[in-house]
């Protein structure tokens, strides 16, 4: 699970940004998910099960936005 993070963490800022876009920004909260799985986060788990099932359409402006600022995804870990 690690391995799956940092890659996703290494990824150029190009390749982040087109995950973001909305029909593939799923895989940011599957992202989520194994980041606060690996942390044991509950809330953490919670909500990045509700985002997967009801927020995708939503949260990827949030992602294109955070990743062109600051180069992560928003998350609270």
């Amino acid at each position: 699970m690690k391995d799956l993070i940092r890659t996703f963490d290494d990824f150029p800022k190009i390749v982040k940004f087109i995950l973001a876009l909305p029909v593939l920004d799923i895989v940011w909260a599957i992202y989520r998910l194994c980041r606060s799985i690996d942390k044991k986060n509950t809330l953490g788990i919670v909500l990045a099960i509700l985002m997967l099932i009801f927020c995708p359409v939503i949260f990827w402006l949030v992602d294109i936005i955070t990743i062109l600022v600051s180069d992560k995804v928003l998350w609270i870990d």
